[in-house]
């Protein structure tokens, strides 16, 4: 499995047999480096439905002619908005074309704004996703909550994906917490794109490595293989 990080929260996963972005906040991202139109893949993950991880979903599901995985809510928007989608909830698990993805409960909001109005887009959730006999759970935004250590128990993760960029989601204190209770080596996500979650990616690493635990502060366009 090999992740390439695009800033923000969006994950480029690709394996033998399939490609998967995870919540493409590309063309608004200021760190990402990539278009939309540049982006091959067999599905679109989302964790919910913020437009700062909604993002370009809708395009690049179109221009590749692959369905949006999301929460019920978030993927009838999607639908409306022209997109194939496939329906999941917390909790629910779908395997498709090689590879096999699980939402997992997040402690946050979900929606977007559409001129004065404000739409609810059902619940946030985090991504367990298995290609390739390896599991990267991307959190989503979240705050700490204790079932985090049910989901490190239950599953063999590979690699974990936690915001750190506080004030939206949990603080480093806190995904440092989370990062124990998972068992995984950590990549950082949802900091330094804006002001209010600006964080140092590397010490927050460094702090994982004094527990013992692998920790990736990549910059968007890198890359590691699991």
């Amino acid at each position: 499995m090999k992740i390439t990080y695009y800033g923000h929260s969006a994950l480029l996963v690709e394996g033998t047999g399939a490609s998967i972005i995870i919540d493409p906040f590309l063309s608004g991202n200021p760190h990402s480096g990539i278009a939309p139109g540049d982006i091959r893949v067999d599905a679109v993950l989302l964790t919910h439905g913020h437009s700062d991880h909604l993002g370009d979903a809708v395009e690049i599901a179109k221009n590749n002619d692959c369905p949006i995985f999301a929460v019920y809510e978030l993927a009838e928007y999607c639908r409306i908005k022209g997109a194939k989608v496939k329906h999941l909830n917390i909790g629910g698990g779908l395997t498709y074309s090689g590879f096999t993805v699980k939402y997992t409960p997040a402690f946050h909001s979900s929606s977007i704004q559409e001129g004065d109005y404000w739409i609810y887009l059902g619940q946030p959730a985090g991504i367990l996703l298995t290609l390739d006999g390896k599991t990267l759970f991307h959190a989503g935004d979240t705050a700490l909550f204790g079932d985090m250590r049910l989901i490190g128990e239950r599953n063999a993760i590979d690699l974990a994906a936690l915001p750190i960029g506080d004030m939206l989601t949990m603080g480093p204190d806190d995904a440092l917490l989370a990062a124990r209770w998972l068992r995984a080596a950590q990549v950082t996500l949802h900091y330094n794109t804006f002001p209010g979650i600006e964080q140092d990616g590397v010490q927050f690493c460094d702090r994982l490595k004094q527990e013992g635990i692998d920790g990736y502060p990549l910059k968007a366009g890198e890359s590691l293989e699991i």
